[in-house]
């Protein structure tokens, strides 16, 4: 064999053997990995569920149909919630409940905004101490028609007057103020749209034992009882009249007197 190819015979097994080893050391060298960061794990948040009502539910109706379960932060209920952990029939004990203020969709149910069975709607929706007393009205004597259900009224009287030197005239006074309205009639709210269901014929108004006897006096001695309505932003102002001497039968130095549907003053005005 020539000398030379002997030569190139062995630089060339030289570099194969070379080539191995490289090859063996590239393949025992793990590869870079890129670990990527996972996302912390996020707190658990604890839920119960709450009893709310999934549509408006006006007052005086019944609450069943509207009436769900819903998963709240356990963080954000409050002890008046109704919840399943402590109530888990309360779906079939309040479906004939009713709603004794308007109820709006996502509110949670509380018990003392309803009125359960075995509750009368009208005692139910009465303030403490409060009485309940109807009244007579008609379009002309309740601002042509539009006074409503928890609106706030002035009672006024008018009477022919009895004194004899001033002739036959009138006499009107202002005897109650700031009653609330409990119901015109049979209705106790308004319709969706904010406007009269009808024009009733009765007024339940909001009293004091005091001020149910004014009224009771008054339509004995009125000839006609008027409401005259009074602007929201007045409900807080408090009442200057109590119409007590309607009762007490004084006015001023006089004494009135009521006998057989007919009321007759003693004593000087």
């Amino acid at each position: 064999m020539n000398r030379s190819r002997i030569v190139i015979l062995g630089v060339a097994v030289v570099a194969a053997i070379g080539a191995g080893y490289i090859a063996k050391g590239m393949s025992s060298t793990p590869p870079a990995q890129t670990v990527a960061n996972a996302p912390a794990e996020q707190p658990r948040i604890e839920t119960r569920d709450v009893l709310l009502v999934s549509q408006q539910v006006n007052m005086g109706e019944r609450v069943g149909p509207a009436l769900k379960w819903q998963a709240w932060p356990s963080s954000i209920v409050d002890s008046s919630f109704i919840t399943q952990e402590d109530r888990p029939e309360a779906l079939d004990e309040l479906k004939d409940a009713i709603a004794r203020y308007t109820l709006y969709p996502g509110e949670p149910v509380r018990l003392p905004r309803l009125v359960v069975e075995g509750q009368n709607f009208m005692s139910a929706i009465l303030s403490p101490g409060m009485r309940a007393v109807g009244i007579e009205i008609a379009a002309d004597t309740s601002a042509g028609g539009f006074i409503l259900p928890n609106d706030h009224v002035d009672v006024i009287m008018t009477r022919r007057s009895e004194d004899t030197a001033t002739g036959s005239g009138y006499i009107t006074e202002t005897v109650l103020q700031n009653i609330r309205v409990l119901a015109i009639d049979q209705t106790v709210q308004d319709d969706e749209n904010g406007n009269p269901v009808i024009i009733g014929k009765t007024a339940t108004l909001e009293l004091t034992p005091d001020q149910a006897e004014v009224i009771t006096v008054a339509q004995r001695m009125a000839d006609r009882l008027t409401l005259a309505l009074r602007s929201v932003a007045d409900v807080q102002e408090p009442s200057a009249k109590n119409g007590r001497h309607l009762v007490n039968g004084v006015n001023g130095s006089g004494i009135r007197i009521i006998k057989s549907g007919e009321m007759n003053t003693i004593g000087a005005r």
